[in-house]
This record gives structure tokens, C-alpha cells and sequence, in this order.
């Protein structure tokens, strides 16, 4: 307790200060409890939820401990507010991609099976698509890098070509084998049994 009350009398540069020489997280901790209000709000205007908000604060604190062995801060307020802010920001990006990444698996899980398999029992929808991830990370480097490309990103044959390096007929082929593979291994880890078929 002493320890907080006497810091109330130190200025942001003077805590920092004391944090780079002695890296004791008790003045970070100081820091944040001043700005605590501001990046809680700033988390919430950009996530929308108080919990995941909450967590935000947690990892910002975190990162400060690392950040701020070294760095050299000149207006601690404006400069942890962008932290926050950028903080938010790369999660709903993680997130964004984290969803396009399941939808575009979702979507190359339908195309599959459109011939064969049905996939829409919501009570195995999860499991099944766990499965297809797992029988995507199974294939051979190339084929996993062309599919990925081409069926989770969209992306056109040209555009997998300049990405990979590799030939037309290449990126075809791996493409074509690729999508061969992750059949075969879905009936295989989802037996006919456990399927129902469409006519």
C-alpha cells in the first residue's frame, strides 16, 4: 500500500522511468491504473463487449511489460491510447480473417460433398468441419498451399501462380489432387455409416 501511495506523487515519464531500471511491474501496473477508464473504453468502442473488452485490458497490460523495457515514450497518454486502439484493431482483423477462413472451409466442404456426402446435421456440423481442417492440414505441402488459395482464399489460378511460383499445369494439378486427397480422406474418417446420402 505504501508502495501505490507513494507513486501517486510520480509522473508518467518518472514511472516508466523506474519500470526500465528495475523492470518491476508494480509501476506499469501504476501506469495502467491511471489510463485504466480510457482503455477499457477504447476497447469497448471497438469490440462491443464488456468481457472481451476486459480481456483487451489484460493483454494491453501485457504487451506494455514488453514494450516498454526499452522504448522510449514522450506523451505516455496519447501513445498507450493508439496501443489500445491498434490492440483492438488487429483482433477484429483476426477475427474477420479467422471467420472468411471458416466460411470459405464451410463453402469447399459443401462443394465436395455436393455430389455425395450431406453435410448439413447441425449436431456434427462442428465435428465435420474440425475433420475437414484436419484433412487439409494432412495434405502435401503444395497441395495444401494451391487448395488453401484457391478454395478458402478464392483466389484465381493466375493469382495462386504468382503467389506460389509455381507452373500453370503445376497449380492445376495440385489443385485437382488436392481436392482428390481431402475426399478421400473425409470418407474416411466419416464413414458412410455415420452419413446419410443424397439421392
Amino acid at each position: 500500500m505504501l508502495r501505490s501511495i507513494s507513486n501517486i506523487s510520480l509522473t508518467d515519464a518518472e514511472l516508466l522511468e523506474k519500470y526500465q531500471q528495475t523492470l518491476n511491474a508494480n509501476y506499469i501496473g501504476d501506469l495502467l491504473k491511471r489510463y485504466n477508464r480510457m482503455v477499457f473504453s477504447v476497447c469497448f468502442k471497438y469490440l462491443k463487449n464488456e468481457d472481451d473488452s476486459k480481456d483487451a485490458v489484460m493483454q494491453v497490460f501485457e504487451k506494455l511489460l514488453e514494450t516498454l523495457k526499452d522504448q522510449k515514450v514522450s506523451y505516455f497518454k496519447s501513445w498507450l491510447y493508439m496501443v489500445a486502439k491498434n490492440h483492438c484493431l488487429m483482433q477484429l482483423r483476426k477475427q474477420q480473417t479467422q471467420l472468411k477462413h471458416q466460411d470459405g472451409i464451410i463453402e469447399f466442404q459443401q462443394g465436395l460433398m455436393e455430389n455425395g456426402h450431406d453435410m448439413h446435421h447441425t449436431d456434427e456440423s462442428e465435428e465435420k468441419l474440425n475433420k475437414l481442417d484436419d484433412c487439409i492440414k494432412a495434405l502435401e505441402e503444395k497441395q495444401r498451399q494451391c487448395v488453401d488459395l484457391f478454395f478458402i482464399q478464392e483466389k484465381c489460378y493466375e493469382e495462386v501462380i504468382t503467389i506460389t511460383g509455381y507452373e500453370y499445369n503445376k497449380v492445376k494439378s495440385y489443385i485437382q489432387n488436392g481436392k482428390r486427397n481431402l475426399k478421400n480422406c473425409l470418407e474416411k474418417k466419416m464413414p458412410s455409416s455415420n452419413l446419410k446420402y443424397k439421392n
